[in-house]
């Protein structure tokens, strides 16, 4: 034989798989196909159209065999893991969950012939049987002991069960379990099998140790032949053609071979790229269907010189001894003629038993049963007759004398000579009488076991009659309204390849067409109409149009023609569901059944401008926008004043991201609505909003939105710098800004709410809080430019970092000190320090990278960090809601991926060691001028590249707005905000340390520093203290004296700066003696100082003093001053006082006059000084009286040559007292302004 060239070019391939194709399998209705494959999915493809049908998930392992059942309703796959699915042979939905069949790979499956049983064969060494209709297991597991079962094969009958195994090849009895047969096979493995059609034979397939094939003799199992020769790799899969004459086989050497079984030899060779895995042929064995390792289904046509020849077919023996005349007749549905024939017959031959043994038949179908039965009891008392039988026992099936049919037909078989073809009628006909006496069970199962039974004969003769039976169970079924099952029995009689619209089956089975009246010609069409109406009212559209589709497509035009009315009603009925079952769906917004029943409803030419609509909506519910946008054009083409086509383009446009054109579609509905006749429908204007009216309530939210944002941010998306215009300009241009638009021109009542959320989220920004190191970026250098494209070193990749970090946590813009401020612009960079606490204050995140601190540091770290010493840095974490801080690497600070680090302990607790920062405070701060100098504490230890900026970086703490003039020096600028403190808040605590007097006033501090230390903690009173001074001063101090000294000190105003010249209030008193004490080398002077009212102290200063005495007064007057604020004044609780006054009180302190009396007079008084002596506000006096007494922070001043002051710093707090508190005449005259340069 000449040498066989490889084909390498398939007819055509069908792709979607992701990975090897394990299995395939043609489905016996001829339009379908099933794979499966290692991407552990099965597939269900259209072989007409090449289309994946279904995607079939639910392995969660490789698929390694299906295997369809032979009326094509069930599936079975089994996967890697050992796991069986069944699946629906139509839907491909799936049956059941998860069926663990076995423990090991399944390897092989396949379902007896009638499907009661399937069977799985597993690496695990066992097979096991299953019921189909229940799914669980038939006995107990056949136990193969021969290693992994890689096949197992029904034979056609489904009485033996093949099973080929590593080690041999096993036969079962199938209803036994017993094996008839065990054979070694090939050397190695057995890896597949396959029977010849008849059931004669049994065709195996070795592995990579014998990659030949092999036929066994199934009468004596012994091997026929040679083995056949030219595969070189494991055979993984063979088929049988459909007219068991030829055999294709796939195998790991990328071939699959196609031999005839005659002579076993190769007549074709089909080449893939990979493994070939799997192989069948289609249902008219026209074509072959292989695929493997190269992930496709590859089709190729067998040669036609291989394909057996077909020659017509001869009509069946003629069983039935009737004239031509009469046969023709009864053919033709003439029965009246024929009964005519018969009876002129039988006047002729009243002995003619044949004659009245025919016309029975005849009035048995003319349902005459009394007659018909007289007629077979007269032709069986002239001779009984094999005729005669069959006629009686079908008309005693009519009369529903079942038990005497059976009789009937039992004798019969006395008068077949054993003739097997006059058997095999007989049954048939026994078969159809039974089952027209509505014993369809019997009648059923009579014709199956009949098929089994009797291979050799014509099984197209049950088939024929099989399929009859249930299309009229299926008609039965629908007229029941059971139209599931309906589909079923149709389906069934379809599939069964018994019917063919091009063959003339009554002339095959005429005795059966003359004794039953049967057109078998027409059951093709009629199976396939009910089918259609029974998947229709079964709500399977889809699949009843696609049923239709392939009818028509198959019938000639003169059959067409005659099936017009059927065919009308049909598509009128199913567009009728369609149009309900797409309105149900899209109101439960199934919007895939929706748009599929519409599509079926414009299929059928029931389109309108409402289905169209109702299309486009249900396509926009999945996001098709183009789809939804065609039928949106079709709506206005067919009705183009509807303003709802307009709105249907409007929303797909939307959602397809064409902007402008949807608000032009807008704005055209908008004005269909303004002109509609109707006044129902311009009423619905009222419910929108024009796209200009949105988009001046949308910019109104982003003007408030941006006034507490940076001037310039980073987009972190794009890597550019922009400034206010560019990021309103981004946002317009965005998806989330035209889906507010969108939201509020249909939505007006959201055009308050959804805006600001809308507008928060897209604008949100990140700080950075960093240390400045080396070269930074700057505003010149990245300047229209993507910062993620430039290179370099330090700051910018710092830079570029902090970029990617913004963006990976979902915040498109981010702000960073160095490079978003023009620092060369005076009236920007005064802008954004003003401004620059409430930019922090008001992001949605503030990240601080901590350069020096390594990846995976340990608590402590985030206190030593050199971050910690820088003056910017304190508002810059006390400013935010939100902060997370960061290593060098970018990690979270101890691996905290918590969202805020404000919220964690740990951190917190670690910052209120480093800054000396209450944990409250850090995580919740509110700016402002209360407690000043512990939060001019705060900045004591911190540092700045400017000087002038450990000033300006309080601005915002504090609350405070100043201009600033980088360039004045470190003392100016802290002057400056120093003196804005004491002038705002009336706070005097800000004077209060320990230093360098500052040349901007020598009340203030030159350093930061000299804010280090607290001021001295003063000893407090307790109550009882209080009391007991209180008792003393009774009766020492005057009332009007104490009251007096009360009004004076309350009246006092409050401290004040003007041209940095303090106005200061205080209690001065005057140093009477100055004297210098010993001095230690390089140590500060130490002098003793007396003044008139206090007790003698020292003072440790830098500055020489002038020393003097009363007896050697000073031409320079020193004073110790107490300076004064409202503090130590008692002030009454509002909550001990009355809401008003009482009448009485109100009347007597009314009458009342201050009495005029000398500073000198005695404590007793008038009686009316008595009755005020108890008054709270003399209580009041006294006790704040008491509070002087106690020890102060006092300031030593030398008055200079124009009136002024100049405070003496000194190296340590001076700490004075009064003498005599009760002396209040000299505290009266010490009450005064001071003005101190």
């Amino acid at each position: 034989m000449s040498r066989v060239i490889p084909s390498t070019t398939p007819l055509r391939t069908f792709k979607d798989h992701t990975s090897a194709i394990c299995v395939v399998s043609v489905f016996p209705d001829r339009r379908r196909m099933v794979t499966g494959s290692s991407d552990k999915t099965v597939r269900l493809w259209d072989l007409r159209t090449g289309a994946v049908l279904k995607k079939m998930e639910g392995h969660r392992d490789e698929v390694f065999r299906l295997a369809v059942s032979r009326d094509g309703q069930i599936i079975a796959s089994g996967d890697k893991s050992g796991v069986v699915m069944i699946w629906h042979g139509e839907t491909g939905e799936p049956l059941t969950q998860h069926i663990k069949a076995h423990f090991n790979m399944i390897l092989s499956l396949d379902f007896s012939p009638d499907g009661t049983v399937l069977a799985t064969g597993s690496a695990d060494g066992t097979i096991k049987l299953w019921n189909t209709k229940t799914l669980k297991p038939q006995g107990n597991p056949m136990q193969c002991n021969s290693g992994s079962v890689y096949c197992d094969r029904y034979s056609p009958s489904g009485k033996l069960l093949a099973i080929a195994t590593a080690n041999n090849i096993g036969i079962y009895d199938s209803g036994t379990r017993k094996r008839v047969a065990n054979f070694k096979g090939h050397t190695g493995a057995n890896m597949s099998l396959a029977w010849t059609p008849d059931g004669t034979h049994l065709i195996s397939g070795g592995g990579t140790m014998d990659p030949t094939i092999r036929e066994w003799d199934a009468s004596t199992w012994q091997q026929v032949g040679n083995p056949w020769t030219g595969h070189t790799g494991y055979i993984r899969s063979i088929v049988i053609h459909p007219a068991g004459t030829l055999i294709a086989s796939a195998s790991d050497d990328h071939r699959v071979r196609l031999w005839r079984l005659s002579d076993r030899q190769t007549i074709a060779i089909f080449q893939h790229s990979g493994r070939a895995a799997c192989v069948s042929f289609s249902m008219d064995g026209k074509h072959i269907f292989s695929g493997g390792a190269d992930k496709m289904i590859s089709e190729w046509e067998v040669p036609k010189v291989a394909l057996p020849e077909d020659p017509p077919r001869e009509p069946e023996s003629k069983i039935l001894p009737i004239n031509t005349s009469a046969r023709n007749a009864c053919i033709a549905g003439d029965l009246s003629t024929a009964e005519e024939i018969f009876t002129q017959e039988i006047s002729i031959d009243a002995s003619n038993y044949t004659s009245y043994a025919n016309r029975s038949f005849v009035m048995a179908r003319k349902r005459d049963w009394d007659h018909a039965l007289d007629d077979a009891i007269k032709s069986l008392a002239i001779q009984p007759s094999l005729t005669g039988c069959i006629s009686k026992g079908i008309i005693l099936c009519g009369k529903g004398q079942i038990w005497d049919a059976r009789t009937a037909f039992d004798i019969a078989f006395m008068f077949t000579n054993e003739d097997s073809k006059t058997n095999h009628f007989l049954l048939l006909v026994k078969a159809i009488a039974l089952f027209s006496a509505d014993q369809h069970e019997e009648a059923m199962q009579l014709i199956q076991q009949l098929a089994a039974s009797c291979p050799n004969h014509d099984t197209l003769a049950c088939r024929v009659v099989e399929a009859y039976f249930h299309v009229q169970l299926g008609i039965d079924a629908l007229n029941g309204s059971r139209h599931d099952e309906a589909v079923g029995h149709f389906t069934t009689a379809v599939n069964s390849g018994a019917f063919s619209p091009a063959s003339d089956i009554n002339y095959i089975y005429e005795d059966l067409v003359v004794l039953f009246g049967w057109d078998v010609n027409s059951e093709w069409k009629n199976a396939h109409q009910n089918r259609c109406d029974a998947l229709c009212r079964a709500g399977s559209l889809e699949e009843a149009l696609e049923s239709y589709q392939y009818m028509m497509d198959i019938l000639d035009e003169d059959t067409k023609a005659r099936c017009l009315d059927w065919s009308n009603g049909f598509k009128k009925e199913c567009s009728t569901l369609s149009l309900a079952n797409g309105d149900t769906a899209l109101a439960a917004s199934d919007y895939n059944r929706a748009i599929s029943s519409y599509s079926l409803a414009i299929d059928l030419n029931s389109a309108s401008e409402t289905i169209f609509a109702k299309r486009s909506t249900a396509r926009s519910g999945i996001f098709l926008w183009d789809d939804a946008l065609l039928d949106a054009e079709k709506v206005i083409e067919l009705d183009h004043y509807s303003h709802v086509a307009y709105e249907l383009k409007h929303a797909a446009l939307h959602g397809a991201q064409r902007y402008d054109e949807a608000i032009e579609a807008f704005e055209m509905m908008l004005s269909k609505l303004d002109s509609a006749p109707n006044i129902h429908i311009r009423k619905l204007r009222e419910q929108y909003l024009s796209p200009s009216d949105a988009e001046r309530a949308i910019r109104k939210v982003i003007d408030v939105q941006l006034n507490n944002a940076p001037l310039r941010l980073l987009n972190t998306d794009t890597g550019l710098l922009c400034d206010r215009d560019a990021q309103i300009s981004a946002f317009k241009k965005s998806k989330e800004y035209n889906e507010l638009l969108w939201s509020i021109m249909k939505h007006p009542d959201l055009a308050k709410e959804r805006p600001r959320e809308a507008v928060t989220t897209y604008f949100r920004w990140a700080m950075l809080s960093h240390r400045w190191e080396g070269t930074e970026p700057r505003l010149r250098d990245i300047k229209d430019k993507d910062v993620y494209e430039l290179s370099g070193t330090g700051g910018l990749i710092k830079l570029q970092s902090f970029c990617e970090v913004a963006c990976e946590a979902e915040y498109r813009w981010a702000w960073v000190d160095s490079c978003c401020i023009d620092q060369d612009n005076p009236v920007e960079l005064q802008t954004s320090i003003d401004s620059m606490f409430a930019w922090y204050r008001h992001s949605s995140l503030t990240a601080v990278y901590l350069s020096d601190v390594p990846p995976s540091s340990t608590s402590g770290a985030l206190a030593k960090s050199a971050w910690n010493t820088r003056g910017w840095t304190i508002p810059e974490f006390l400013a935010p809601k939100v902060i997370r801080f960061y290593q060098q690497d970018w990690t979270p600070y101890l691996g905290d991926e918590s969202p805020n680090h404000k919220n964690s302990v740990m951190i917190m607790n670690e910052l209120e060691v480093a800054t000396g920062i209450d944990s409250r405070a850090l995580a919740a701060f509110k700016p402002g001028m209360r407690d000043i100098r512990e939060k001019l504490q705060w900045a004591s230890k911190r540092f700045t590249t400017r000087p002038e900026d450990i000033a300006y970086s309080f601005f915002g703490i504090l609350d405070v707005r100043l201009p600033i003039h980088y360039g004045e020096n470190r003392q100016n600028a802290l002057g400056r905000l120093l003196q804005e403190i004491v002038t705002q808040s009336g706070d005097i605590t800000a004077l209060d340390w320990v230093g360098e007097p500052s040349t901007f006033n020598s009340c203030l501090p030159a350093d930061i520093s000299s804010y280090a230390a607290l001021p001295c903690a003063l000893p407090s009173l307790s109550e009882d203290e209080i009391q007991t001074g209180v008792s003393s001063l009774r009766e020492t101090v005057a009332v009007d004296l104490a009251l007096r000294l009360y009004d004076q000190l309350d009246n006092m105003s409050a401290p004040r700066f003007a041209n940095c010249r303090l106005q200061l209030p205080c209690i001065a008193f005057r140093v009477t003696e100055l004297r210098r004490r010993g001095r230690a080398h390089d140590a500060p002077f130490t002098y003793g100082v007396k003044a008139d009212g206090l007790r003698d102290l020292q003072i440790t200063t830098q500055e020489t003093l002038i020393q003097f005495s009363r007896a050697r007064p000073s031409r320079q007057t020193f004073f110790l001053v107490r300076p004064w604020d409202c503090r130590p004044l008692e002030q009454p609780d509002p909550a001990e006082q009355p809401a008003f006054a009482d009448d009485d009180d109100a009347e007597s302190l009314g009458d009342w006059s201050e009495p005029e009396s000398p500073l000198g007079d005695s404590p007793g008084g008038s009686p009316v000084e008595q009755e005020l002596g108890d008054s709270e506000s003399y209580i009041r006096a006294l006790r704040s009286m008491v509070r002087l007494g106690q020890p102060f922070g006092a300031f030593l001043l030398v008055q200079q040559h124009g009136g002024e002051y100049k405070r003496i710093a000194s190296d340590h707090d001076i700490i004075a007292r009064v003498t005599d508190v009760a002396s209040v005449h000299k505290i009266m005259g010490g009450v005064r302004t001071l003005e101190i340069l």
